[in-house]
């Protein structure tokens, strides 16, 4: 059981180091391309603002993971012993 404790403190540690810089990225990015949607004529805009819409919300789920890492690692830990 030693070793799965470690596996989720290895990932919830990969957690807390990339996840504020790719959530960050990831609402910049839908940002900019739901402003460059409105460029797009009519048939495109839709889907231009689909993807833009789920790049923001991806964004906003991994920042609640980020937030949640500790309590998720403690209660997993506590589970897998």
């Amino acid at each position: 059981m030693a070793s799965i404790v470690g596996l989720v403190d290895s990932i919830k540690v990969t957690v807390l180091a990339l996840a504020p810089s790719i959530s960050v990225s990831l609402i910049v990015l839908g940002a900019i391309v739901y402003g460059v949607a409105h460029t797009q004529p009519a048939e495109n805009r839709g889907r231009w603002q689909t993807l833009a819409m789920g790049m923001m919300i991806g964004g906003i789920i991994i920042a609640a993971i980020w937030g949640a890492a500790d309590a998720i690692f403690k209660t997993s830990a506590t589970l897998l012993t």
